[in-house]
């Protein structure tokens, strides 16, 4: 059976409940599934639980599901560049869950390996570890994670092949390939489609992770904060 749909729509058809996790792609503004991210938006499911390493900026990337009230409770490590974000979460409409980010990526992948929970040193000792159960190890303190695994996945990747076989192009591969393996269902915007396989060699996500493929819309890739210089006269010595 083919995982290429027509449209984002489509890919994400009779995918989306209420109340569900949603595991996403992603970092800043970078590798960021924005087409899922709008039918996410416009299927108006709500009381939603969002892992991922950012929440967007303000009406872009997941930003666009916190303007819409979609997101009860996020699980991330970073979330300083959106205003809305703060708002809610002061409000007491947002529940936050605090996650280092090596720690976050680690729970991901630990949830499509099969793996439950793991011991880090990160966080011992902080507000991250209350409540979390602590063990010792060589004479260290080490606490427990809960691996992640999430409803649906969404992610964002350069190539993929007839098979569903996944490349990433530099920064944005971030946290997608380990968003890809974790969730139950994993529905993939993609750049381009190869009409053959890729080399085993540089595939990054196996097909047998990857539910459903959509190509994603083209658009201009935003920056999240462009910084330029005056452009100096090269010397000609």
């Amino acid at each position: 059976m083919s995982k290429l749909r027509s449209d984002a729509e489509e890919a994400l058809r009779g995918v989306l409940t209420d109340g569900m996790t949603l595991a996403v792609g992603g970092f800043g503004l970078c590798g960021v599934p924005n087409d899922l991210i709008e039918v996410v938006r416009d299927s108006g499911v709500r009381d939603l639980t969002v892992v991922s390493n950012n929440m967007g900026v303000d009406g872009k990337g997941l930003g666009l599901l916190l303007e819409n009230e979609q997101v009860s409770r996020v699980i991330a490590s970073y979330v300083g560049e959106n205003k809305r974000f703060a708002q809610q979460y002061l409000d007491g409409t947002l529940e936050v869950e605090f996650a280092p980010q090596g720690t976050l990526s680690e729970r991901l992948r630990a949830g499509g390996a099969g793996i439950a929970a793991f011991y880090t040193r990160a966080g011992v000792g902080t507000p991250v570890a209350e409540g979390k159960p602590v063990a010792e190890f060589d004479g260290t303190t080490y606490v427990q994670e809960r691996a992640i695994v999430a409803d649906v996945a969404l992610v964002h990747a350069h190539t993929a092949d007839p098979a569903g076989n996944l490349v990433y192009r530099a920064s944005a591969r971030n946290f997608n390939p380990v968003v890809a393996t974790c969730g139950r269902v994993a529905v993939v915007e993609v750049e381009h489609l190869a009409e053959e396989h890729l080399d085993p060699e540089r595939i990054v996500t196996p097909g047998i992770h990857v539910d459903r493929l959509v190509r994603a819309k083209p658009r201009v890739k935003d920056i999240e904060k462009r910084t330029v210089r005056p452009r100096t006269t090269a010397s000609t010595n």
